[in-house]
């Protein structure tokens, strides 16, 4: 089987044939994090906001790195290994035995280099790609596209949320031959970030799940996020290899379709798409079940997503199976995978109750959606509807008014709310304002607090969301509450 090698290595950063002793020298796992280096591996020293790779290359060379992608050389690697630099093919400190020494491959920049290191492995495969953006859904999406796909093919994703200039090299850097779909996350903080994670995949696939106020803060518009989004429609290869799954129910995606080459397949809620659903159910925690459509075809389906928002996953996820080929039994079953659930976790907790972990990140339009299912969900006996809701960040101009129309469905759904942070006070005073009862909104600024209220008051068979920016580690509260936690 095909495996990255310091051949590669060599030739994609010095664009030039490698000696013949590197092509037996396998690199096991490219990794950025010293502590995560096995024999074998290559180690990436990046520099960061708060570390230095660099300050960790001799630890990594000593774990049994063979090689690294550096920037400067490093202290102390001096009889640890050779180091070649790149940009005029020419060794360094000490004269290197190619067969035996490590090998620091020293370019202009290490990201780059990284960068151009998978763009080159990629280059070498066929699979099918399939990228996926959007402000809110993507790993969701994603992690749904995979699990259809799977039923057929052989399918590489992204790990978690590796979603931007490093994770997603790093993901094509596992592939091998014999995958045939791979499945990518793209997210961006400017423009032009997902155009060069699609020069570096280069897909055939382009899903977008909609437009909305996340990263505001940074891009300053809608529209710019909306152009940022389209990068990924726009680098697709003309149909019918490319094709553009886009979200018919969100105008700036659907607007989409004037901006590619590729093959436009619409999804949504209306009987304009190409792949629609209608009669949409919640079963609670069960799942929820609706009515596929396409092509004149009804299918009746129930899917163990939470939450009448996730039908638009499902929607993305059957969309990409039917544009790779396969057939209905097969994408139904890959939507049965409850692994592709995993932004939204019921877990139990204390006396009885039960917690939806929600805590993954955070948007006024995600959180909407969780209180929504909340509102779904009937709690046994004299249990209540719960709340646990923190800041949401990167919002820019939209900050306030994304709090309060929070505030205001919440004020509609629970019957105990508790808000964390500064930017959710907003919540609390509005959710009052729509209705709430003073007493049963408890406003907090740390986890603790939140927690040290929650242990008071919870009792059996109350329901309690909780969620917030991933910034907030609202995921404490979870831990602290539940009976693993408290176990």
């Amino acid at each position: 089987m095909t495996q990255l090698t310091l051949a590669d290595v060599w030739s994609a950063l010095c664009q030039r044939p490698a000696p013949e002793q590197l092509s037996a020298r396998k690199v096991t796992e490219v990794v950025i994090d010293s502590r995560l280096v096995k024999e074998g591996a290559l180690f990436v020293a990046l520099r960061g906001e708060r570390a230095d790779g660099h300050d960790y290359v001799q630890e990594a060379l000593q774990a049994g790195a063979i090689g690294a992608l550096i920037q400067r050389i490093p202290q102390g690697t001096e009889r640890l290994a050779s180091v070649l630099d790149t940009t005029t093919g020419e060794w360094l400190q000490p004269l290197a035995d190619p067969g035996r020494d490590a090998i620091l491959f020293l370019v202009p920049d290490s990201l780059v280099g990284l960068q151009q290191l998978a763009a080159a492995w990629r280059a070498r495969f066929s699979p099918r790609v399939i990228g996926v953006t959007g402000s809110v859904g993507k790993t969701s999406t994603k992690e749904m596209i995979a699990c259809v796909l799977k039923r057929r093919y052989r399918v590489l994703k992204s790990m978690g949320n590796y979603n931007n200039e490093i994770g997603l090299p790093l993901t094509l850097l596992s592939l091998k031959p014999d995958h045939e779909r791979v499945v990518l996350e793209m997210g961006m903080y400017a423009l032009g970030e997902i155009a060069q994670l699609c020069a570096i995949s280069r897909p055939h696939v382009g899903v977008v799940t909609n437009v909305g106020p996340s990263h505001l803060e940074r891009l300053g518009t809608i529209e710019r996020i909306a152009q940022a989004k389209a990068e990924l429609v726009q680098a697709l290869p003309p149909a019918p290899e490319g094709v553009a799954v886009l979200n018919h129910d969100d105008p700036l995606v659907r607007a989409m379709a004037d901006q590619t080459q590729a093959r436009v397949f619409f999804y949504g809620l209306t009987p304009d798409c190409d792949l629609w659903a209608d009669e949409i159910e919640s079963a609670g925690l069960q799942g929820i079940r609706f009515r596929f459509h396409h092509r004149g075809e009804t299918l009746h389906v129930k899917v163990p997503l939470l939450g009448r928002h996730s039908v638009h996953t499902a929607l993305r996820a059957a969309a990409v199976g039917l544009v790779e080929g396969l057939s209905w039994d097969e994408i139904i079953s890959g939507l049965q995978d409850v692994s592709g659930q995993l932004r939204l976790v019921v877990v139990q907790g204390i006396r009885g109750t039960t917690l939806i972990d929600d805590t993954y990140n955070a948007s006024p339009a995600s959180t909407i959606a969780a209180l929504n299912l909340l509102a779904d969900l009937t709690p046994e006996g004299d249990g209540r509807r719960i709340a646990v809701l923190g800041d949401m960040l990167e919002l820019g101009s939209y900050e306030e008014e994304g709090h309060i129309i929070v505030g205001r469905r919440a004020a509609d759904v629970v019957q105990k709310l508790i808000t964390v942070g500064r930017r959710a006070h907003l919540i609390g005073q509005e959710a009052i304002a729509s209705g709430l009862d003073p007493s049963d909104v408890t406003i907090v600024d740390t986890n603790e607090e939140a927690l040290a209220t929650l242990r008071d008051i919870v009792h059996n068979g109350d329901i309690i969301l909780v969620k917030g920016s991933r910034a907030q580690h609202m995921e404490q509260i979870v831990n602290a509450l539940s009976r693993r936690g408290n176990g």
